[in-house]
């Protein structure tokens, strides 16, 4: 199955419905601190990670942060950006939301402060976070490293891994799993589809809600 054909199932699932999945198989990858704070979608797609740190700049010409991340992503991809060093210092700003913008990025989740977030806001780019501010990075963080593992929301995401974010979470998921989690997922939404269907028939909620639902998740 193409990469393509997973991104456009999971942009199909909920956050809940996905989380829902990952309880079943006894697996983790909600993270529930993380806001949607500009952009009215649901986004789905594989990670580009960018680590920041406040330690010594690294090596070599001066580099932009993220905006190796940027080059390297396109429309299947979201950019996922830790920036845990407790510093108040944007790790997200409204230039790098208009190159993201030119490559077709889906949207961006940051464990860290955002800054312009009301220009994102105007241009309708998705943007996910646990903080906003006006500090700039400048002098405060430096990129460490592009595409390596990194925490968001207490989960440990890796380049490439599967994300869903919406307005009740952000998801990620292990290539290795997806496919399964995927599955547990379609069919949890089929039968809540059901249930929603005997709601509008009239069938009293108690029943509705009853062992069916309790027992959902066990097959």
């Amino acid at each position: 199955m193409t990469d393509n054909t997973i991104v456009e199932r999971l942009k199909k699932i909920d956050s809940c419905a996905l989380s829902d999945a990952l309880d079943r198989l006894g697996l983790k990858g909600q993270a529930t601190t993380l806001q949607q704070h500009s952009g009215d979608v649901r986004i789905a797609g594989r990670a580009v990670t960018v680590r920041l740190d406040n330690g010594p700049p690294p090596e070599g010409p001066p580099r932009h942060l993220c905006t190796t991340a940027i080059e390297l992503s396109g429309p299947e991809n979201v950019i996922i950006v830790e920036q845990r060093t407790g510093l108040e210092a944007g790790c997200w700003g409204g230039l790098l939301t208009r190159g993201a913008l030119q490559r077709g990025v889906a949207g961006v989740v940051a464990d860290g402060p955002v800054r312009d977030i009301d220009e994102a806001r105007s241009l309708g780019f998705p943007i996910f976070t646990n903080k906003l501010t006006c500090f700039t990075a400048r002098g405060r963080v430096v990129e460490r490293e592009t595409n390596g593992k990194v925490s968001i929301g207490g989960v440990c995401v890796s380049p490439g891994d599967y994300v869903v974010a919406d307005r009740s979470a952000v998801i990620f998921i292990s290539e290795d799993n997806v496919e399964k989690v995927l599955e547990a997922a379609e069919m949890i939404v089929k039968r809540e589809a059901a249930m929603v269907r005997a709601i509008e028939d009239n069938r009293p909620i108690s029943k509705v809600l009853g062992g069916d639902y309790e027992d959902m998740l066990k097959g």
